[in-house]
């Protein structure tokens, strides 16, 4: 028998937990699964922890500061020994009546991802264009189609998580490590359409700042796994840089300036420090 441990992080969501919670419940009545359901109270400061802590069959943990969406699933899958882990939000956005064929699915996969490509689908319009240039920013470092980076609806293996607990951060980019991890590590995902509705409560995400962190997390992702991806683009601006303007020194003064000189040579140095990165990936991986 399957064991899962099905995760709402939960800040202030007073309005939304319990009846998040009761779709859970309807979802999995019948799944011949061992269901756990673990909520944690990222430090409310309204009675969400009251309000979940009175539903029956539900194990409710709490911090007493508010530390982020990342720190709470990471206290509860180092509190749990489910085979598999599934995380939703609880703010009623996500459709609880996809769990069962997402728990299916998972025994032939490493993680199942709900992709919010469903019919009906509520993303704020100001979040599409930074999703979109984190979507296909991700997807040029993994070489991978990726319909949903940061969907927080999915299923893993715990042992999965666990392997790369060290690089989950404590805020929002928790999903968008365990996607860009799983894909430079060659684990098989399978995205699911999911819907996604509109939130009741106030959304905590802030656009710029949380726009910059995530370009910021791909890029340290991009360099731990696949250093090559990064290194080689930026030596090739560099060395075509470099030749235009030894080529304009030619032809202007005659010869060879210092300046495309030193950018030629800086291109080669950085491809080799890529090269070099990559090795010591390989080498530590073996």
């Amino acid at each position: 028998m399957v064991s899962v441990s099905i995760v709402l992080p939960a800040y202030n969501e007073e309005k939304t937990i319990k009846s998040t919670i009761a779709g859970i419940k309807k979802a999995v009545n019948g799944l011949k699964h061992h269901i756990k359901i673990i909520v944690v109270d990222d430090g409310s400061t309204d009675k969400t922890y009251k309000s979940a802590s009175s539903i029956s069959g539900v194990r409710v943990m709490r911090h007493e500061l508010n530390r982020g969406y990342g720190a709470s699933l990471k206290t509860a899958i180092n509190n749990t020994s489910s085979e598999y882990i599934l995380i939703m939000d609880a703010d009623g956005t996500y459709p609880a009546s996809s769990i069962p064929r997402m728990v299916e699915e998972a025994k032939k996969y490493d993680m199942i991802v709900g992709a919010r490509t469903g019919k009906v689908v509520k993303i704020p319009f100001f979040r599409k264009p930074a999703k979109w240039i984190l979507m296909h920013f991700a997807q040029y470092i993994t070489k991978a189609v990726i319909p949903d980076l940061n969907s927080g609806m999915r299923i893993f293996r715990r042992s999965i998580s666990l392997k790369f607990m060290n690089l989950f951060p404590d805020g929002f980019s928790f999903t968008t490590t365990l996607t860009i991890s799983c894909l430079t590590n060659n684990y098989n995902i399978k995205y699911v359409p999911i819907d996604y509705y509109k939130r009741v409560s106030a959304s905590t995400i802030h656009p710029v700042k949380d726009f910059v962190g995530f370009i910021h997390l791909i890029l340290r992702l991009a360099l731990f796994f696949k250093p090559l991806n990064v290194f080689v683009p930026v030596s090739l601006v560099i060395f075509i840089a470099g030749v235009l303007k030894l080529i304009r020194d030619f032809i202007v003064i005659q010869q060879f300036g210092l300046g495309g000189s030193l950018l030629v040579l800086t291109s080669i140095q950085i491809a080799f420090l890529g090269i070099l990165a990559e090795l010591i990936i390989k080498r530590t991986s073996v």
